[in-house]
C-alpha cells in the first residue's frame, strides 16, 4: 500500500517537474518573443532573395554563408532585444500582459539578463568572423535596442519612431549589403514604415492609462483621443497614397500589385472603423494591419516565385 502511494507521489512530482520545465522554456520564448523574431526571419529570408538579391541563383544563395550568418546574427540581436525590453517593462507588463508576465514568473530575472548577455556575445562574436562593417552594424543595432528599452521607449514620438525604426533595421542592412536601391524599395520602405508606425500608435492607444502611469510618454496620453485618432487616419491616407505610387509609378508586378491594390480597401475599412472608434474595434485596426504585413510577406513570397519561373 505505501509503495503504491510512493510511486503515485513520484508520477505526480515528476508530472509537476515536467510542467514546471515545459512552463520555463514556454516563459523564455515569450520573454524573447521567440515568435517575433521567427517571422522577421521568415520576412528577411523572402526580402533578402526575392526583393534585394536581383542577380544571384538560387544556388549561390543557399550557400552564401555570408548572408545566413548575417541573418544569424539578426536573430540572435532580436531574441536579446526582446528580453532586455521585457526587463525594463515588466512592471508594465504586469497589467498590460498578465498572462505572459505570469508564465515568465517561472524564470527569474538574472536567467534572463544571463540569456542577453550570452545571444549579445554570440550575435557579436559571429558579426566579428564575418567583418569587422558587419560588426559594426550590430554593434548599433544592439546598443539602440537597449537604449530604446532603457530610455527611448519613454520619450514621445521618438519611443514609436525608434521602434519602426529598429524593426526595418535589418532590412535595411540586407539592402545596403546588395546594393539594392531603386525607386520601387525606397517606396515599399516608406509603405512598411508607415504602416508599423501605425501598429505602434494603435497599440499605445490600447495601454494608454498604463503607459501614463509607469512615466511613458506616448501620442495617446500627450493628446486626446480625437487627435490621436486623426494622426493615425492621416498616416493611413499617407499608406494610400504610397500604395497608389506603388502601382503607377514604381513597376510593381504580380502579387505584389494586387497587394497593394487590395490594401487600398483595407485602408479605407480601418478609416471607416477608427471614426469614433471604441476600444475593441482599435483591436481589431490593429490585427488587421498585423495581418496585412504577413499578407505582404506571402505576397512578396509568391511574387518572387513567380518571377523565377
Amino acid at each position: 500500500m505505501n509503495s503504491e502511494k510512493d510511486n503515485f507521489r513520484d508520477k505526480d512530482f515528476v508530472s509537476k517537474s515536467l510542467l514546471y520545465r515545459i512552463s520555463q522554456f514556454v516563459g523564455f520564448l515569450l520573454g524573447a518573443r521567440f515568435f517575433v523574431a521567427a517571422l522577421l526571419t521568415f520576412a528577411l529570408y523572402v526580402s533578402t532573395y526575392f526583393l534585394f538579391n536581383q542577380d544571384e541563383t538560387f544556388r549561390n544563395f543557399v550557400f552564401d554563408f555570408k548572408v545566413h550568418g548575417i541573418i544569424f546574427c539578426t536573430v540572435l540581436s532580436i531574441l536579446a532585444g526582446g528580453i532586455i525590453n521585457q526587463f525594463y517593462d515588466l512592471e508594465k507588463d504586469h497589467l498590460v500582459k498578465p498572462f505572459r508576465t505570469r508564465i515568465q514568473s517561472f524564470i527569474k530575472q538574472k536567467y534572463f539578463l544571463y540569456f542577453y548577455l550570452v545571444l549579445t556575445v554570440i550575435s557579436l562574436g559571429v558579426a566579428t568572423i564575418i567583418s569587422y562593417r558587419v560588426l559594426i552594424f550590430f554593434v548599433i543595432y544592439q546598443f539602440f535596442m537597449w537604449f530604446y528599452s532603457h530610455k527611448l521607449s519613454r520619450i514621445l514620438i521618438l519611443n514609436n519612431l525608434t521602434f519602426v525604426s529598429l524593426t526595418l533595421y535589418p532590412f535595411f542592412g540586407m539592402m545596403v549589403y546588395y546594393e539594392t536601391f531603386s525607386k520601387k524599395v525606397f517606396l515599399m520602405a516608406i509603405f512598411l514604415f508607415l504602416v508599423l508606425l501605425c501598429i505602434d500608435i494603435v497599440k499605445d492607444m490600447l495601454t494608454k492609462s498604463v503607459d501614463k502611469t509607469f512615466g511613458y510618454t506616448t501620442i495617446p496620453n500627450f493628446f486626446n483621443g480625437k487627435k490621436t485618432n486623426t494622426i493615425v487616419i492621416s498616416l493611413l491616407v499617407l499608406i494610400m497614397a504610397v500604395s497608389m505610387r506603388l502601382v503607377n509609378k514604381s513597376g510593381v508586378s504580380g502579387y505584389m500589385s494586387y497587394y497593394f491594390v487590395a490594401g487600398l480597401f483595407v485602408v479605407i475599412f480601418c478609416i471607416y472603423l477608427l471614426i469614433n472608434s471604441s476600444r475593441q474595434i482599435k483591436v481589431l485596426v490593429l490585427n488587421i494591419l498585423r495581418f496585412w504585413v504577413l499578407v505582404g510577406i506571402f505576397a512578396m513570397l509568391f511574387t518572387g516565385i513567380q518571377g523565377k519561373l
